[in-house]
This record gives structure tokens, sequence and C-alpha cells, in this order.
């Protein structure tokens, strides 16, 4: 269950000199305590969780250390300390049936989708054995098989595309008859992309034809270098969806276990008929806004206390405290996954460059 209680997600009780608070730029909101009932996960379910959140964090480790050695060329936006929110959204839905909409910020939810770690890294190495055939690059993975509908370098560009999804989804149901399309549609997008218009244009049209999409937000505080508090006059995302008549909810982004309760409801909702809901995940990257960022931005203070909410340390506790696992089966999990990323890299280094003729490939549909 989830109680009433909110915990601070801020070092607000820091004492701080007057020239250490000024450099504490974006004050801090509570986020919603979630006690797990007892078995909420059970231990198979927790290790696929607990093994799908490190493949997340170790690959783009791993992709940092390509970028600086040149592997890897233009922006890209690394997903750490938000594993909880991919992990916890898409491992609740139904892997290659239901659809997943991603920002440029798209390495993570690639994978929890089922893009194996080759075919991304082969994509950001720019090799044809790539998921988009290596002419996406990081912003632009892509993968039918998958129902991965695509990263979008434009901030909000894949909210209409989730929606329109969701929309095929329904109308094939209902007005063609097929019951088979019951798919729900996950759309990710951060803080900064819910201040744009089409954001509210869709939420209007999602609530209006129940459409099955699930808006999730992972507000990580920052856009680019912007304060989500300075840029918007209700810092409260999922509240704007009442103007709506739409279900919003917000939940603690660093606990996976609260994100897939959340998705748990929202997926119930949406494959039933009940329409969209938004979910609003507090959360934090532990990186710069991209690895072009030297991240001077945010306050020293600030970043350490959102180092020590890390989400994968916390759904380590939890399992070996409820005996769901040990620590040499949660590190067993880790070499694992440590072999599948250097797999990966050896991968993506001896795949071919993409053959010019080829240029023109993939522009129309055949």
């Amino acid at each position: 269950m989830t109680t009433t209680k909110k915990t601070k997600t801020s070092p607000s009780s820091i004492a701080q000199s007057p020239d250490q608070s000024a450099k504490v730029q974006n004050p801090e909101r509570t986020a919603p305590v979630f006690v797990p009932p007892a078995n909420f996960i059970t231990r198979e379910e927790g290790l696929v969780i607990y093994e799908d959140m490190v493949l997340g964090r170790s690959f783009e480790n791993k992709c940092a250390e390509m970028y600086y050695r040149g592997k890897m060329f233009g922006f890209v936006h690394l997903y750490n300390g938000q594993e909880a929110v991919s992990s916890g959204v898409i491992r609740a839905m139904r892997r290659d049936e239901d659809y997943v909409c991603s920002t440029y910020r798209d390495h993570v939810h690639a994978l929890s989708a089922g893009v194996t770690a080759r075919e991304v890294m082969a994509e950001l190495f720019g090799k044809s054995t790539g998921c988009s055939k290596g002419r996406g690059g990081s912003m632009h993975l892509f993968s039918a098989e998958h129902r991965l509908l695509g990263g979008y370098a434009f901030v909000a560009e894949g909210i209409p595309v989730a929606t329109g999804t969701a929309f095929q989804s329904k109308y094939r149901r209902e007005a063609l008859g097929d019951e088979n399309f019951d798919q729900v549609t996950a759309c990710f997008f951060g803080d900064g992309a819910a201040n744009n218009g089409q954001f509210f244009e869709c939420l209007n049209m999602a609530a209006l034809w129940k459409l099955p999409v699930i808006y999730v937000i992972e507000n990580n505080k920052w856009a680019i270098g912007m304060s989500h508090e300075r840029a918007t006059s209700v810092p409260e995302i999922y509240t704007k969806g009442a103007a709506f008549g739409l279900v919003g909810v917000e939940v603690d982004g660093m606990d996976v276990l609260a994100v897939r309760d959340a998705a748990q409801k929202a997926v119930a909702r949406a494959r039933a008929g009940e329409g969209p809901t938004i979910i609003e995940a507090l959360t934090y990257r532990f990186r710069g806004h991209s690895l072009a960022d030297p991240d001077e931005m945010r306050a020293k203070e600030e970043k350490d206390f959102w180092f020590s909410r890390d989400p994968i340390r916390k759904l380590a506790d939890y399992m070996t405290a409820q005996g769901l696992a040990t620590k040499e089966e949660l590190q067993a999990i880790d070499q694992r996954i440590d072999e599948l990323i250097m797999d990966a890299v050896e991968f993506a280094e001896s795949s071919p460059e993409p053959d010019p003729s080829e240029l023109y490939d993939y522009i129309f549909a055949d």
C-alpha cells in the first residue's frame, strides 16, 4: 500500500553558510512513501527487475567510456540514476506487445523494452548492425520488433506519436472489432517537455477518447541547466491532468517498487478501457545533461543527497532483507552483465559501417 506520509527528497536540514546556501539552485519536493505489501514481488520478478536496472547502469557507464575514447559521436545523454523509472514501468508491461515511446535519453528504455545490448551499442557506434541500421545514433533508437517507437531529439516530440499509437490500438479494437488489439503505450518524457503545448493538446485528446496510454514524466529536476521550479508556475506536473479529468499520480522515482505499483495500476486501467494516466516520477540523473555537459549548474550538496538514494542499491537491500536473493546471487548478476556489456562492445567494434550504396534506403515505405 502507499501511505499518505511523505519523505523529504532534499538535504534541506543540512546547516549551510550563506555562500553554501546560494549554491543550492533547486528546492526539493517531497515524495510519497511506498510500503510494499507482503509478497509484492516474487523472487523471479525481483531478479528480473534487478538485472534490468543493472544492465541499464552498466551499459551507460560503458557508453561514457566509449564516448571519451572517441568511439561515439554527437550528443550522448545518459540515464544513470533513473533506472527505477524505466524498469518499473516497462517491465510491468507486455514485452514485444505493448509500445514504448522514448526521448533523446533512450538507451535504457530500449534495453528494458527488449532491444539487445549488442544492437543498442552498435547503433551508438554508427554500425549497420545497430537497431536503426547505424542511421539513428544515440538519440534515435528504434525497433519495430520490440515495439520501441523511437527516441526523439526534439523535446516533447514523442508525445503526439505515442498518443497516435494509443489511438490506433483503440480504433483497431473498437472500430474494426479486432480483440487482439488491447496494447498499452508508455510515453516517457521529462519535466521540461511538460511545458510544451503538444503535451496539453495530447492530454485533451487522450482523456476525451479514453486512449490506452500512460504519460510517464521523468522529473529529474533539471531541463538541461534550467531548474524545474523556475520554468513552470505549477511544479506538480501530475496535477495538470485534472483539467481534462485525467488520473495523475506522483511516485518516488528512486524506488522501483513504487514505480512498478503505479505502472501496474495504470496499465490495468488502460487495458480495461478506462483511459490514460499521468505518472510523475520524482527522480534524478547522476550525470550531466549529456556527456558534453560539465555539470557545473547543480550544487554538490544536492547531488550527494540524491546519490545516497541510488535505486539499484535500494532494491538490492530490499531483496536481501526479504530473503528474495543473497548478496552473492546479486553479485553474480553484476558479473554476468559486465560480460554482456563487453560482448556488446566487441560486437559493435567488429560490425561493418553502413554501405554508402544504401544511403537512400529506409527513407520511403516499400
